[in-house]
């Protein structure tokens, strides 16, 4: 695999965070809000509450055309953009999270936005604001090379999107030019999903273990505790967006505490089921 030598000391969180909850005998929690919804405030004030009880929070970058996202996500990214969302809100929200909490921090942008503001630029700044690595599902092949040269550079981890039913040799082709974790659908199609978790998700899991030798992260589709304690049963990390963001507009008169709520919901939830020895 491909990572910067050594790692940043923003991306060493990441692999603190894996380890601890590895020791807990547990999947660790991420959680996912876009930067700016609801509004500027009231999402710094969501994410400072959601590390409480976070292993990993991941940043949204909100954008115009979220094209692999579900309405709940469009709709929220929608908002933040409505309400002033500049990519310094993102730098500033890490900054304040870094210095507040030990939560490891990774970002999800889509390519467009990264390529607007500066790649070289992005991966200097989101480390410097204490972000350790990005999920870019949209990531170009033509401008993977140039990512990849930035982020190495930068002691950023690239976190890739698994295709559900890549190939052994695309697997193992992804696991080696990525770093930090690697990230699963539990559902198929775009996130906010609230179906049962595929079937084949655990054989997934184990896949990606073998054929890129990286944590594996359980995403999108995670929409219940009873999700997250399924899934934390067999993966490294469960990450869930959605389903905080539903909590989030379903009290839209304490925004914060909805998403602190959820947020101690969710942690139990991992907490329920011991892992299996992978």
């Amino acid at each position: 695999m491909i990572t910067s030598t050594p790692p940043s000391w923003a991306a060493a969180r990441l692999d603190y965070a894996l380890a601890i909850s590895r020791a807990q005998n547990r999947a660790a929690l991420g959680l996912y809000l876009p930067v700016g919804y609801p509004t500027r405030t009231a999402s710094l004030d969501a994410l400072h509450l959601m590390a409480q009880s976070a292993d990993v929070l991941e940043l949204g970058v909100p954008s115009a055309s979220p094209h692999l996202d579900g309405p709940v996500i469009q709709e929220a990214a929608a908002q933040a953009l409505a309400s002033g969302f500049q990519m310094r809100d993102l730098f500033t929200a890490a900054v304040e999270l870094t210095a507040s909490s030990t939560t490891a921090l990774l970002v999800m942008s889509y390519w467009a936005e990264i390529a607007a503001y500066g790649v070289d630029a992005f991966a200097e700044e989101l480390v410097a604001a204490g972000g350790g690595g990005a999920l870019i599902p949209d990531l170009p092949e033509a401008a993977a090379e140039h990512w990849y040269k930035a982020a190495r550079k930068a002691g950023l981890y690239t976190v890739p999107l698994i295709p559900a039913h890549a190939s052994d040799a695309h697997l193992a082709a992804m696991g080696a030019a990525s770093s930090g974790m690697v990230y699963a659908p539990a559902t198929p199609g775009r996130t906010g999903a609230q179906r049962p978790l595929s079937p084949y998700l655990p054989r997934l899991v184990r896949r990606l273990r073998v054929h890129t030798g990286l944590p594996v992260a359980v995403g999108i589709g995670i929409s219940t505790p009873a999700h997250a304690a399924e899934a934390s049963g067999f993966s490294d990390a469960v990450v869930v967006g959605s389903a905080v963001i539903r909590r989030m507009q379903d009290r839209s008169a304490a925004p914060a505490a909805a998403a602190a709520a959820a947020a101690r919901d969710f942690a139990a939830g991992v907490r329920l089921a011991k892992q299996a020895v992978h």
